[in-house]
């Protein structure tokens, strides 16, 4: 493979880039890392290093803790009228908006990802997060109880709720939707009066710190907004703290595992959004055609490194050798290639780390007997990029239909109708998301009652709306994010009762 074309760069791109090492955002202020490190991030499709940026440890997450805590506790923020926060939170979506070539492009480079989904889907959707949130912080209410107070008769009271902010909140995001991921975070915890420290993961913390300039060139008060970029260290820190009233993390769910430990400290309020095994199940009697594109769509999009990938797929016996060559068909045609193409549908994987996990099941598949309809290896010499990969001949205890991959590989499986497909379906640790293809509405409606999952669409896949709730069944995590149960996470009821 020849070596690959270089697109061009916006120029408030390359100004990014080219500004020196980045620094960490605290208490209002870009600051080196305490230990004056940085580490590099690097383009996924070549390799190059993109920036330098500042390696934050405990002892930044203290500064960044404790910036917050000031904000929280004796800052304007509480202080604030529900609509100022608003007016604040619409901001950075307008603003988001107005530079959204800008994070597309910065998102791609660090990412990997196609810079037209980027800027036309993650930045986008992370503007319309801001701005449905931005709307939520003046409708944040509480309510009266009309009491009986059995143990006091005759008594007269007076009985309400509030809901109230938790506090100071550790939002640690990953590195798949890493400025949509902090989006969903930031903006419920910021709407319902919190302050924040974010943690970006490191293969990607690009777009968490344009990002920050943004809250800055907004108007947030000083320590509301805080980004500490480093490595699972600081992680832990934050997750430790006991000043630190709240954990919202999306990631593995071996690392959620670690998270929920960590904050037993304090017992902090922790929120999870973990990994996925989705079924994504295709009836005979579906439209063929859509559910081909559609189910191509449940384990390519965004290269196979999406929690909620349809990466096993269940498909009626009586069309199986069909359907699954017509899916390989289509995944052999897409068009593999950097970020920065405009034609591209297929990037690389984000690290040399995940090319090697997601190569390594590769390899465990076809040793356990899986057979490769197209696919199976690594697409050309340069760069983290893997060919879409379909696997038939595949048993329920192979790790490839067992594990989640987070690559572009698909582990196809046969069903009878009759004997029903929720059993295997359910067969896994997670329950984030499934498909369902059929034309039979009655059957449709059955079906989604009997998958364990967070998420299910039908005659669709990857069907969010930001007023919608996301979150997962089983080992797939604990909460939810988006729609108005996303506030959930963020605020806390105190119950008020007065003896009139």
């Amino acid at each position: 493979m020849t070596a690959l074309v270089e697109y061009p760069v916006r120029s408030e791109v390359t100004s990014f880039l080219s500004g020196g090492p980045k620094r960490l955002l605290i208490g209002g202020e870009w600051v080196p890392a305490a230990s004056g490190r940085t580490f590099p991030t690097h383009d996924p499709a070549t390799g190059a290093v993109l920036a330098e940026v500042a390696y934050g440890q405990t002892d930044d997450v203290d500064r960044a803790v404790r910036a917050a805590r000031r904000a929280f506790d004796d800052g304007p923020w509480q202080a604030m009228k529900p609509n100022e926060r608003e007016r604040l939170l619409w901001r950075v979506g307008d603003l988001l908006s107005e530079r959204a070539e800008q994070f597309g492009q910065l998102e791609s480079l660090d990412n990997g990802k196609s810079a037209g989904i980027a800027t036309a889907v993650d930045t986008a959707w992370a503007a319309d997060v801001f701005r449905y949130y931005a709307g939520w912080a003046t409708k944040i209410e509480g309510s009266t109880v009309n009491v009986s107070m059995p143990f006091a008769p005759g008594g007269q009271f007076h009985a309400y709720t509030l809901r109230e902010p938790v506090g100071v909140c550790g939002l640690i995001v990953p590195w798949n939707f890493p400025l949509l991921m902090a989006a969903w975070k930031l903006a419920p915890a910021l709407a319902a009066g919190n302050t924040v420290i974010l943690k970006p993961a490191e293969q990607t913390p690009l777009t968490a710190l344009l990002l920050g300039e943004l809250f800055c060139e907004a108007g947030f008060p000083p320590g509301v907004v805080n980004i500490v970029t480093g490595f699972g260290d600081a992680g832990a820190a934050l997750s430790g703290h006991d000043d630190v009233d709240k954990i919202a993390f999306t990631g593995s769910t071996e690392v959620g595992k670690k998270i929920v430990d960590a904050a037993k400290g304090n017992l902090k309020k922790v929120s999870l959004e973990l990994g996925g095994k989705s079924p994504n199940i295709v009836f005979a009697d579906a439209d063929l055609d859509l559910a081909v594109e559609g189910s191509l769509n449940a384990w390519l999009f965004n290269h196979g490194q999406c929690c909620v990938a349809g990466t096993r797929l269940f498909v009626e016996g009586t069309i199986f050798d069909e359907f699954t060559r017509a899916v390989a068909d289509a995944a052999s045609q897409v068009k593999i290639g950097p970020g920065l193409d405009p034609s591209t549908q297929l990037g690389p994987l984000v690290s040399q780390e995940q090319f090697d996990k997601v190569t390594g099941y590769l390899a465990a598949g076809l040793a356990d007997g899986a057979r490769a309809l197209t696919g199976g290896k690594r697409w050309g010499e340069q760069g983290f990029f893997v060919e879409p990969t379909v696997f038939v001949d595949v048993e329920p205890e192979f790790s490839i239909v067992q594990e989640e991959i987070f690559g572009p590989v698909v582990a196809a499986m046969p069903f009878d109708a009759d004997a029903g497909v929720a059993a295997a379906a359910n067969d896994s640790i997670y329950g984030l998301a499934a498909g369902i293809w059929t034309k039979d509405i009655s059957k449709a409606h059955r079906t989604a009652r009997q998958i364990k999952a967070g998420s299910v669409w039908i005659n669709q896949y990857n069907g969010f709306d930001t007023a919608m709730p996301f979150g997962g069944y089983k080992q797939s995590g604990w909460g939810r994010e988006l729609g108005a149960a996303g506030l959930d996470a963020y605020t806390i009821t105190k119950s008020v009762n007065i003896a009139l």
